[in-house]
């Protein structure tokens, strides 16, 4: 057994993400379907991990102090770049978006749950296979998994969430594509012509943004500690009672409550995009070291319930992309992108999402709509439902 101190792990981690970035770079498919750095090269060292484990009888444990931190730091940024105002601004046709988006998430966890049900596996394991990694990501998945590690006894959680989020990024990035193909056929007039005049937002622009200086990165960490300390103090607060949630979940409320008092008195306008790299380093950080650490022959068992969950889940968001959003949306070929976009998110992540509709945009003209509602419901406000709708799925007799 070798042991890496918090030091040695954090060094191993900052190694990881450098080998995951070249990885992704030398290799066409992972860049084709933006699989992140740190999945990539986490996923190598926990394989090599399981390699010296099976052949040499070698085992390496991590320090994981810094685990936690770093994974409250990220929900803290998304918190802080939540905006209320920009919600109210996008009106009837964002709540339409959101309605569509919270009827996949009870279905993801429906079918997710009850499969695991059939085939006699924890239904733990059908709430990782469900919203928790397929609409919330690496991120939510690692943090779901320490809850159901610690409060519910499921030891391989954090392998399971890990190996569900991989696998639905993939996906997310395979079917989005062909789902909004098919969609514009059903389309007369696409409402995003080329000779669209409108301005194109930062997604559509992603080289536009404001310098950092050394002073707003002090100001953001700041922000981010403050929401870390009493995000905290609210979940120990809150341990024990009725409305007990884990401590990402009161960090990231806490955050959305700073910024936005901030934002509504006029006190400090929170820089965007500095709170965006803060959060992508604690996030980056955050999952290397996740997965560097995965013990990954402690999950053969759960390899086939995780596949025929995942397989059945990828044919439902194809189905419900095209049967319910595209319709909820208005038919019409940014409700397409949208589907697209959702395809993206719903079964990956936020990048997922904007790298199918770029490359349905590229082909068939711009949709201004889809690039303002997606990231906004994405980044943000798909993580505040996902966490009102599991929690109200662990109440179930299920979970006891």
């Amino acid at each position: 057994m070798f042991h890496l101190d918090s030091l040695s792990t954090l060094v191993a981690a900052t190694l990881v993400l450098l080998v995951g970035r070249k990885i992704v770079h030398v290799t066409p498919f992972l860049k084709k379907y933006s699989i992140p750095e740190p999945v990539a090269g986490g996923l190598l060292a926990a394989i090599a991990l399981l390699i010296l484990k099976k052949s040499m009888g070698w085992e390496v444990s991590f320090d994981m102090a810094l685990t936690d931190h770093l994974m409250l730091a990220f929900f803290a940024t998304i918190g802080l770049n939540a905006n209320i105002i920009s919600l109210l601004k996008g009106g009837r046709i964002l709540g339409f978006f959101l309605f569509a988006v919270v009827g996949l998430l009870i279905m993801q966890n429906i079918i997710g749950v009850g499969i695991a049900t059939l085939l006699g596996v924890d239904p733990l394991l059908g709430l990782l296979a469900g919203s928790i990694t397929l609409s919330g990501g690496h991120g939510t998945g690692a943090a779901w998994g320490k809850v159901f590690v610690e409060q519910y006894g499921f030891h391989n959680a954090t392998e399971v969430a890990m190996a569900c989020a991989t696998f639905g990024l993939v996906l997310g990035g395979l079917i989005g594509g062909p789902v909004a193909r098919y969609l514009i056929k059903q389309t007369s007039t696409p409402d995003g012509a080329p000779e669209d005049n409108a301005v194109p937002g930062t997604f559509e622009k992603p080289e536009a943004g404001r310098v950092i200086t050394s002073m707003v990165l002090i100001e953001t960490i700041a922000l981010i500690a403050i929401c870390l300390t009493v995000g905290r103090e609210i979940a120990q607060a809150m341990e024990g009672t009725a409305f007990e949630l884990p401590a990402f979940v009161c960090v990231l409320f806490s955050a959305v409550v700073l910024s936005n008092i901030l934002s509504f008195f006029g006190f400090y306008r929170v820089f965007d995009r500095a709170v965006s790299v803060l959060g992508n380093v604690s996030l980056s950080l955050f999952l290397a070291t996740a997965l560097m650490s995965l013990k990954l022959w402690e999950m053969a068992s759960l390899a086939l319930p995780i596949l025929v969950i995942l397989a059945v889940q990828t044919l439902f968001m194809a189905l419900y992309a095209i049967f319910v959003t595209w319709r909820v949306m208005g038919k019409s070929y940014d409700a397409a992108v949208l589907a697209a976009g959702q395809c993206g998110f719903g079964m990956g992540a936020t990048p997922t999402a904007i790298a199918n509709m770029q490359a349905i945009t590229e082909r068939f003209g711009p949709s201004h709509l889809a690039f303002l509602i997606v990231p906004m419901v994405g980044a943000f406000f798909i993580d505040i439902m996902n966490v009102i709708v599991i929690k109200l799925f662990l109440l179930l007799p299920f979970f006891g």
